[in-house]
């Protein structure tokens, strides 16, 4: 049996709700597939604040460099949305992008045919969907130097070398080649300079790839063909805070927040969680929806510790759950029975058994 540790960052909110049911449907799916996992809970974000005054500590900082892979939960508490920068939250999750290095965030975008009508979009235009947003992670605005705010005025920088575009745009055009080999990149090439750079660079790492399909388009027009014509769309490929934006807003094409997984990836260990925030308006009511923490679960598996195996039969179950009826309500139609964050991570566990029985 082999055995691999996880940090696990619950953080702040449902973070710790749905990130131990993420926890119970690995280890089931280990049962099955001769897999240990040693689980080890580390501080972050306002809780980490809280009690130690640091949303990235040294204590955590030190265990993630040395996990095989990270499950992060949720930053984020509106108590401290006026602390100054490094007291937030939100500081100690770009802290910890940063210390890992994982310049690429993978967000798939697959559409479950029972939940088709969970989008405001017409099932019709949801058909067949399944993308893959790529965001650069560790550079431009989030990261760029200098930065602050004084009394009448404030100031961000958005910088990227052709060094930080390559590299992610190659695992663009990598995923690429196992999709359908169309790669979209998007920026704002007709305003911003750093958008040249990033049109002119994709460009030229697209020359690698001759048997992939290269199309560019402003970010303007991305966000409208994410929900006019999503199908047309296979590896979208940004950077940081088109990204961010663009991700949040495929979210209308499954329906919920709650529903999407993703996986930051770069030279050391892998950063595995759901899109959600912290949620704090239902933290503690057990009624988060799980399935974006153990979808993230199963990335962790395919892109972190390299078990495709295990990845699929907690895919495959998560389908099954939702095929079979089992809803959270923030997918449940008017009428539909709905499950608590801990009955929909152990339906998806009774799904995972007739999965590997088969």
């Amino acid at each position: 049996m082999k055995t691999y540790s996880i940090a696990v960052l619950p953080g702040d909110g449902i973070g710790p709700e749905v990130l131990a049911e993420a926890e119970r449907v690995m280890r089931a799916a280990g049962e099955h597939f001769a897999l240990r996992f040693d689980f080890h809970n580390h501080p972050i974000g306002a809780i980490a604040v809280h009690q130690l005054g640091d949303p990235f500590p040294n204590e955590t900082r030190g265990a993630v460099s040395h996990a095989d892979a990270v499950l992060l939960g949720a930053v984020g508490d509106p108590s401290l949305d006026n602390a100054p920068r490094e007291q937030r939250p939100e500081t100690g999750l770009l802290a910890l992008r940063a210390a890992l290095g994982v310049y690429a965030n993978l967000r798939p975008v697959t559409v479950y045919p029972a939940l088709a009508d969970a989008s405001p979009l017409k099932p019709e235009r949801l058909r067949d969907v399944s993308l893959l947003i790529v965001r650069e992670l560790t550079g431009g605005l989030y990261y760029g130097q200098p930065r602050g705010r004084g009394v009448d005025g404030a100031v961000n920088t958005l910088r990227y070398t052709v060094g930080e575009v390559t590299r992610v745009a190659r695992i663009a055009f990598e995923a690429a080649r196992g999709r359908r080999r169309r790669v979209l990149s998007v920026d704002k090439a007709n305003v911003l300079e750093t958008s040249q750079l990033w049109r002119d660079t994709v460009t030229t790492v697209a020359a690698d790839y001759p048997d992939v399909t290269l199309e560019h388009i402003y970010v303007d027009y991305a966000a409208m063909r994410l929900v006019a014509d999503p199908g047309s769309i296979d590896v979208l490929v940004t950077e940081n805070m088109f990204g961010d934006i663009l991700s949040d807003e495929a979210a209308v094409l499954v329906g919920s927040l709650g529903l999407l997984p993703s996986a930051s990836l770069g030279a050391g260990p892998g950063l595995f969680e759901p899109i959600h925030g912290s949620a704090p308006g239902i933290a503690g009511r057990g009624v988060a929806n799980p399935i974006g923490a153990i979808t993230s679960a199963a990335m962790l598996l395919r892109q972190g510790l390299r078990q495709p195996e295990a990845a699929d039969a907690i895919d495959e179950a998560v389908a099954l759950a939702i095929a079979d009826g089992a809803r959270t309500r923030d997918i449940a139609r008017p009428g539909e029975p709905v499950l608590g964050t801990q009955a929909m991570g152990s339906r998806i566990i009774e799904m995972l058994e007739s999965v590997v029985e088969v």
